[in-house]
């Protein structure tokens, strides 16, 4: 069976090296040298780290199955061997989101701020995950994951750059940007 809960353990050592960590929005959290994805079960007392955060897969809850069936044929899945560069992007959404209806929550998502449109123009070269938090009580809503080659840095960038314009971010009070190389 595949792991669905995940911890994410910042700490001085561990599988990516952190090479930048920067708070966009709200307040910044412990600097460290490394950033350990760990499974559920796998996870030892010694191993808690300067910090952690915990995340679930859970289902996808903004995508219609059009959507979803087209993310499926063309994203692939993390761990590729030249996917050498990863970005760890916890977010918390303010309270006027949640308050809002999940309708006008898809709305904002993909009518006003085309969020999966925008994400599949990276795809296959970007490979993302979502975990979601909220539901389980920690510090951010989502814990977003991704894995890209050297050579899809910009890409990237240009990724988080229309993403952060549109007016789903406008609801977004606290964002940390991780980024991490492969050790």
């Amino acid at each position: 069976m595949t792991s669905t809960i995940f911890d994410f353990v910042g700490d001085n050592s561990g599988e990516w090296e952190v090479t930048s960590m920067t708070a966009h929005k709200g307040n910044p959290i412990e600097s460290v040298s490394h950033l350990t994805k760990v499974p559920l079960g796998d996870l030892s007392q010694s191993e808690k780290g300067i910090w952690s955060f915990k995340g679930i897969i859970s289902n996808l809850r903004y995508t219609e199955k059009e959507e979803k069936d087209k993310l499926t044929a063309i994203q692939e899945d993390l761990g590729r061997k030249n996917a050498t560069l990863a970005a760890f992007i916890p977010i918390r959404k303010s309270e006027t989101w949640w308050n809002l209806a999940q309708d006008e929550r898809r709305k904002i998502m993909e009518s006003k701020s085309k969020h999966t449109q925008t994400g599949m123009k990276y795809l296959p070269a970007i490979a993302r995950k979502l975990f979601h938090s909220r539901d389980i009580g920690e510090a951010f809503d989502f814990l977003t994951w991704f894995e890209y080659a050297p050579a899809d840095a910009e890409a990237f960038e240009e990724l988080l750059d229309t993403l952060r314009k549109t007016e789903e971010w406008t609801y977004v009070n606290r964002e940390i940007d991780i980024r991490l190389k492969k050790v």
